[in-house]
């Protein structure tokens, strides 16, 4: 073939293509679209995502299946929609698991920010640092200065290894020089119910575990880990607030889906998604769980994950959390 006709078999595959696309993205959904959930069916995150699928489906007019996929700190469900067809039908209802992995994970099988394409990020929520009522401080910078007096012999509370919770606390004792010592639990219950006992000095656990044990003075809240105070407790100063400016730890969820899907098949989605945001199903559910609506472009989603995968990489490496 001569380089006429091999010039000419390229640019008549191009011009296909570039009418393939658009139509893709026009007829997009004509089929169910899956959304895979990293967490098991009946937790948080899992209802969260059924309710943002079930309004969806009403803008999509197709169904949304949600694919429950627990196991590996996320990663199982994280990888099988990295290695999905580019096409918009398999979608990830991720967390902030998603930027932690690449801290403590050293042979993940997929690239976070490579394989996976943000759309958009649903909801922020608080973890609330909370202390045993013995412990006597009624301030961060308190809890500050006596954990400087007594370094390593603190202890602080939280539920599984590599979560949002842990790196949190790894992040507070680097922005304060403190050392107080991680205790993981297996889950946030457990890690309340022994600082309530007083084996534990104090915990960081998601907002919704602590209200109820703050409201009857089993917990004494120090502070919150977003950027803004929280609607569920507003007298609770954020971190940054009570003295260690800059401080922003929230749990975080949002939709993402194959990594190369066209732009326009991923603003269909954004829009799906954006609808969703409006319900009032959903504003109800978010409120009572403690988790503000966020909404985000997948602009805007993207660089918060590109900056929370740097924060946790730096945080992880000076808590001396080595991937495994």
């Amino acid at each position: 073939m001569s380089f006429r006709q091999i010039a000419a078999t390229t640019l008549a595959v191009g011009l296909a293509l570039a009418t393939v696309t658009p139509s893709l993205a026009q007829n997009y959904p004509d089929k169910p679209v899956s959304m895979v959930v990293p967490f098991g069916a009946g937790g948080s995150t899992d209802i969260t995502a059924r309710q943002v699928a079930r309004a969806m489906q009403d803008a999509f007019g197709r169904s949304v299946v949600i694919l429950n996929r627990p196991g590996a700190g996320g990663n199982i469900a994280a990888e099988s929609v990295a290695r999905a067809a580019s096409d918009g039908y398999t979608l990830l209802f991720g967390s902030t698991a998603l930027a932690i992995a690449p801290a403590i994970y050293a042979k993940l099988r997929y690239d976070v920010l490579k394989d996976l394409t943000p759309v958009s990020q649903v909801t922020a929520a608080p973890n609330v640092l909370a202390i045993h009522p013995s412990v006597p401080i009624r301030l961060v910078k308190e809890l500050v200065a006596l954990a400087k007096s007594r370094p390593g012999r603190m202890t602080a509370s939280f539920g599984g290894t590599g979560t949002a919770n842990h790196l949190g606390l790894a992040l507070f004792n680097s922005m304060t020089g403190v050392n107080i010592t991680a205790v993981p639990y297996n889950n946030n219950a457990q890690a309340v119910t022994d600082v309530v006992s007083g084996y534990v000095d104090m915990t960081l656990v998601p907002i919704a575990v602590v209200v109820p044990l703050v409201q009857a003075g089993r917990l004494r809240a120090l502070a919150v880990t977003t950027a803004a105070r929280s609607h569920v407790m507003p007298e609770v100063p954020t971190v940054s607030e009570a003295g260690v400016k800059g401080y922003e730890s929230s749990s975080w969820t949002g939709v993402l889906t194959t990594g190369g899907t066209p732009a326009e098949i991923v603003e269909r989605i954004h829009a799906a998604v954006a609808a969703s945001m409006k319900t009032a199903a959903l504003k109800e559910a978010l409120r009572n769980a403690g988790a503000t609506p966020i909404g985000s472009t997948p602009a805007q989603f993207a660089q918060s994950l590109r900056n929370d995968v740097a924060k946790y990489r730096e945080v992880a490496a000076s808590a001396g959390i080595k991937p495994e």
